[in-house]
């Protein structure tokens, strides 16, 4: 029976944590302390100190040679049997989705075991307690979330593929993988370049495409009066010549530093008979697509126009809406792929947070529509139903694969995507998980710690007193400052419940009912009883993980459900997870 010294105890291990996201919260909602800004800066100290750093400490003051794996085993367990019946109803249900087999597998296994889990579980069944939640660290921090890389990698190479080999995919043999790609998220726009070999099967490179943009629109500042110019670059097209863009990062008309003359009369001697120029973005400039250059460039008084084009957000790599109130999401993004590319796009041709047509008017509905579909490829329907003349320019964009997507079907439809060989996907993905990886504090810290531990425990060897100390003043602010981060990250969304009510409930019975009550039959199969079993249960009941949301915010898979798992999840669990206490211990 569970007395009120019992429940006493719990809350004054759980309480703090709250107080630390409640004076968080306050300082940005109530009080308006930190600025979005501030508050990123804070979310980066803890994601790349304070929370590797309270890994570390733990892992590394654990014995691993005395670990319950009948324990682990009944976590291993109920991740399997999750895994196994997504797999099922994602590959023969017609309503399975990779994309929700990921986030079903999130809410329903991995809990916020470090930050919540190791002081709550202590106060409710004492310090052993607190040991069994390490080992269940050290298996999701080093196999667990690593599936999940490998899943949402997998789901980046298939859209990739799909895309930009719709009929040709199952004669790839190979990719090649530029060193400056780290991850296959979408964030960043790629392009392919496809070789055939002697064999007859296709050899592909994947590179960002901001490398084929500098060689066709390459921006170059000159200072306030600098101007846009054309010259003629080496193409791998045949009887054609890229001509690349040179301007400011200024969208203002400026003159033009080119002879136009000289490329009149260029243009001229290169034009066929049949020519039928396409009306360019770049105001009266056209693009004969025929031999691939642009000609008609009007001048006005000296000075050739060059208004921004209507859908200028696809200029800019990586280009996101931002969220409401121009806040920013900012919480534990230790394992992103963010550069200043990815993050704020480059804003060339167009306003700071819309496309501008070409008289200067703002067109969200145009800007929100990139948002929405950032894996187009080809035409795309418009907004009435009709299809925009000729290709839209896509975020992934394929470089010399064009010719190699003949249509097939009735109606000229393109049938289903054959995927390349499983050797060829499995080491694509390896390559991008491991990139992912080796830039993750948390992997270096879980490694070094568990090596530790190993070295530490078997030949009796404690660590000096100088390193010690360097690591607990900050892994002792770990777990506060992870809570103060969470507290920030809840003030800067405008709705707790970001998903919908329905999807929200439907995502909380995931993750506080479908969770414990796969455990605890796992749990049971295994052969744990009595305060193992209990411990096994509220565990599985902690609220939503914070690695996963960081996962679906960098993958766009579902982001809201996650998000308001860990904000609405941490709301309820204190309530829940005493619930299941009281109960397991009637």
């Amino acid at each position: 029976m569970i007395s009120a010294t019992d429940l006493y105890h719990v809350l004054t291990a759980v309480v703090p944590l709250y107080v630390a996201m409640i004076l968080a919260y306050g300082s940005v909602k109530w009080w308006k302390i930190f600025t979005p800004d501030q508050c990123s800066g804070i979310n980066r100290f803890v994601a790349l100190f304070a929370v590797p750093l309270l890994s570390f400490h733990f892992i590394s003051t654990n014995n691993p040679y005395a670990m319950n794996y009948r324990f682990i085993a009944a976590d291993t367990l109920q991740k399997v049997i999750v895994l196994l019946v997504l797999a099922v109803w994602s590959r023969f249900s017609s309503r399975g989705s990779l994309e929700w087999s990921i986030t079903l597998f999130s809410l329903s296994t991995l809990p916020n075991t470090l930050v919540m889990g190791i002081p709550l579980l202590k106060g409710m069944y004492g310090n052993d307690s607190g040991s069994l939640m390490v080992q269940i660290v050290v298996l999701q921090c080093i196999i667990w979330y690593t599936l999940m890389l490998f899943l949402f990698e997998f789901r980046g190479a298939r859209l990739l593929i799909g895309e930009q080999f719709p009929d040709t995919a199952g004669s790839i043999i190979s990719f090649r993988v530029d060193s400056d790609i780290i991850s296959l998220d979408g964030r960043e726009p790629l392009q392919t370049e496809a070789e055939v070999g002697e064999d007859g099967k296709l050899h592909v490179t994947v590179r960002k495409s901001t490398s084929s943009r500098s060689e066709i629109f390459s921006r170059k500042s000159h200072g306030p009066n600098s101007g846009l110019s054309l010259t003629p670059r080496p193409s791998n097209l045949t009887n054609a010549e890229i001509y690349s863009l040179q301007s400011s990062r200024n969208p203002t008309p400026r003159g033009s530093s080119f002879n136009h003359t000289d490329f009149y009369s260029m243009v001229n001697a290169k034009n066929a008979t049949n020519v039928s120029p396409r009306q360019s973005n770049f105001g009266n400039l056209t693009f004969d697509e025929e031999n691939a250059v642009f000609a008609n460039v009007p001048r006005t008084n000296g000075t050739a126009n060059y208004p921004p084009p209507p859908n200028a957000g696809i200029f800019s790599p990586g280009a996101k809406k931002k969220p409401e109130n121009g806040k920013d999401l900012h919480m534990f993004v230790w394992s992103s792929s963010a550069s200043p590319v990815s993050e704020g796009g480059i804003h060339v041709f167009r306003g700071p947070d819309h496309g501008i047509d070409l008289n200067g008017v703002a067109h969200q509905k145009d800007y929100d529509e990139f948002g929405r579909d950032e894996f187009s490829f080809g035409n795309r329907a418009a907004p009435n139903g009709a299809d925009r003349e000729g290709p839209v320019l896509s975020k992934l964009g394929s470089s010399s694969t064009a010719e190699l997507h003949p249509k097939s079907g009735a109606n000229g439809e393109a049938g289903p995507t054959a995927m390349p060989p499983t050797s060829v996907m499995t080491r694509l993905i390896l390559i991008m998980v491991w990139r992912k990886l080796i830039r993750n504090p948390n992997t270096y810290s879980s490694l070094i710690g568990l090596t530790w531990s190993l070295i530490c425990f078997r030949f009796k060897v404690e660590m000096p007193a100088i390193v010690a100390r360097s690591i607990s003043i900050l892994s002792d602010a770990g777990l506060g400052m992870a809570m103060f981060s969470l507290g920030l990250f809840m003030a800067l969304q405008p709705r707790i419940i970001a998903c919908g009510n329905t999807v929200a409930t439907f995502a909380m019975a995931v993750r506080f009912l479908t969770g414990p009550a796969v455990m605890a039959a796992a749990s049971y199969i295994v052969g744990l009883r009595g305060v193992l079993l209990h411990i096994a249960i509220v565990q599985a009941a902690l609220p939503q993980g914070i690695v996963p949301f960081v996962f679906a915010k960098e993958y766009n898979v579902h982001p809201d459900i996650l998000s308001t798992g860990v904000i609405f999840g941490m709301l309820i669990a204190l309530p829940i997870t005493m619930v299941y206490y009281i109960l397991l211990g009637l």
